[in-house]
């Protein structure tokens, strides 16, 4: 398996020179790039600083595999609001089109949200509603992705939606495209399941796959914690992983500390090869 590293786990000042260079240091093979708002890398990024981007990862030695967005929690494929699903596709278009000149072969979707705590201006949408537009969303997507060679992986997240992992595969399988697969993260599941459960019936439809650890005894989103400290059980997942034969990248995803960034980068890339090793 490769060790990535998610951008958003560094400061939001740092330029993609010094992050690649960073994560190179640290001891991760490539890194997941984020489409936001602002920064390096948006909606509006020119073809020409795509492919300056690409070059300097090449360059430093690191690769780009996949692209997630924040943007996602601006924009829902199951809002209510017409013109604010038409904005979410937009967004999701431009993201697989970032993707494909990136060089990358996958895409993080958050497929929409039933209702989400800490982000409460998305309001809350009925479940079946919330359902049957992401999967008309996600549908035509597809279509886009599957032109330019991109995988959309579909990521479980604190969402309230798709919250089982027979839910995710049914899902995924009524699209039926070997373009839109499950984007697994581990720690997301912990809370109220067993991340080898969901690997196990999952299968051959993960696409990637986001380390997470979690504490059990804060029961909230304040539970994620750094790897290897929380309850977790990765011999548990690394053996499940091998069952399914997965064999790709493996993505810490984490927040940036505000102290001794590289530090903590460094310990989260330690962690990740223990795991691997499991």
């Amino acid at each position: 398996m490769k060790k990535g590293i998610c951008a958003v786990a560094f400061p939001g000042d740092m330029t993609f020179e010094e992050m690649f260079i960073t994560a190179k240091k640290c001891g991760f093979d490539g890194v997941e790039l984020s489409m936001n708002g602002s920064g390096e890398l948006t909606p509006d990024t020119s073809d020409a600083e795509l492919a300056r981007i690409r070059q300097l990862a090449e360059d430093i030695g690191i690769s780009l595999y996949s692209v997630t967005s924040g943007l996602c929690w601006a924009y829902s494929l199951t809002a209510d609001d017409e013109e604010q699903r038409n904005k979410a596709k937009e967004n999701f278009r431009r993201q697989i089109y970032i993707a494909s000149k990136l060089g990358c072969d996958t895409v993080l979707v958050v497929p929409g949200h039933v209702g989400v705590e800490f982000a409460p201006h998305l309001g809350v949408i009925d479940y079946q509603t919330a359902y049957d537009r992401a999967l008309d969303g996600v549908r035509e997507l597809e279509v886009y992705a599957r032109e330019l060679g991109i995988v959309i992986g579909i990521e479980n997240v604190w969402n309230k939606f798709l919250i089982s992992p027979v839910e995710m595969r049914g899902f995924v399988d009524a699209i039926g495209s070997e373009c839109v697969k499950a984007y697994f993260d581990v720690g997301n599941v912990a809370v109220n399941g067993y991340p080898e459960h969901w690997i196990r019936i999952l299968g051959e439809r993960i696409a990637k796959v986001h380390f997470k650890d979690y504490r059990h005894c804060v029961g909230n989103i304040n539970g994620f914690c750094d790897l290897l400290a929380g309850d977790v059980d990765y011999k548990a997942v690394m053996e499940a992983l091998r069952q399914v034969g997965y064999d790709g990248w493996v993505t810490a995803e984490m927040g940036p500390y505000p102290v001794s960034n590289e530090v903590s980068l460094a310990h989260a890339s330690h962690a990740m090869d223990c795991i691997l090793s499991y």
